[in-house]
């Protein structure tokens, strides 16, 4: 049997990510191996920011593969995908994961954007996602395809894209608009039935660049921890590593509140 716990990740970037922007001030010197250890998250989402970290990833990796799953970014923040063309990343994470059993999966984040002239509306094709899902194996194993979908992108086309890919990360960007986090999930549940999905949680409100209001890191928490109960998501991610120590109010009541919840039942 699983307990909560068993359902957490860390979203994970290289210590001092986001010093300098989003008015953080505080530098931080916590690596992602570090941040899981410290918030007691068994399972870290591995994503590049600003290009960093470059492969090859195997050091980084090393010190992750204590941990009991670990997803790694083809798309890095920005919609930044590595190297020449959109099967480089794939391939570096696919031989990734072939030396590496806890990397279960692949991650494209920032994916979705307004439509470009062409039409497009993500990173990456459907047709491009097709061929990306067959390159998806290591060791005779298939590694999941996660895409993040933020609530401000709800109403883009986006079922061609869902329907390939595997897991489904959900976030709110302004921390003002977790308000409306029930009616923005259901939308998402009913678009998209069959896919995984796991609750994006922020522990900094980004979209206006200031600490987390507590009331609304305490409700993404609550939700999340009922849906988890109730089947309706495959777990919660925290993000992120990179200000788990720069003395944010929101973190250090997120990691008591995943002290208190882990062990229970599901």
């Amino acid at each position: 049997m699983s307990n909560v716990r068993d359902k957490f990740w860390i979203w994970g970037h290289e210590a001092n990510s986001h010093y300098n922007e989003f008015n953080i001030a505080t530098p931080s010197r916590m690596t992602p191996a570090e941040a899981a250890f410290y918030m007691s998250t068994p399972n870290l989402v591995m994503v590049r920011y600003n290009w960093k970290p470059a492969p090859p990833y195997d050091q980084y990796a090393l010190a992750l593969s204590p941990l009991n799953r670990v997803v790694w970014s083809i798309v890095g923040a920005a919609s930044k995908a590595y190297g020449g063309t959109e099967l480089d990343e794939v391939n570096i994470n696919r031989d990734l994961a072939a030396r590496f059993p806890n990397i279960g999966g692949v991650i494209m984040d920032d994916f979705f954007h307004p439509p470009d002239k062409d039409g497009n509306i993500g990173t990456f094709t459907p047709a491009q996602l097709e061929q990306i899902k067959r390159r998806l194996c290591a060791c005779g194993r298939e590694l999941d395809l996660w895409v993040v979908l933020y609530d401000h992108q709800l109403d883009l086309p986006f079922t061609q894209h869902l329907e390939r890919c595997d897991v489904l990360t959900f976030w709110t960007w302004r921390a003002e608009e977790l308000d409306k986090l029930e009616q923005n999930f259901e939308r998402i549940e009913k678009a998209c039935p069959s896919l995984k999905k796991v609750l994006g949680c922020y522990m900094y409100d980004y979209g206006d660049k200031r600490e987390m209001p507590m009331p609304l890191m305490e409700k993404q928490c609550r939700l999340g921890l009922r849906w988890l109960k109730e089947g309706r998501i495959e777990g919660m991610i925290f993000l992120a590593s990179c200000i788990c120590d720069i003395g944010l109010e929101a973190v250090e009541w997120s990691r008591r509140w995943i002290s208190e919840v882990g062990d229970e039942s599901l």
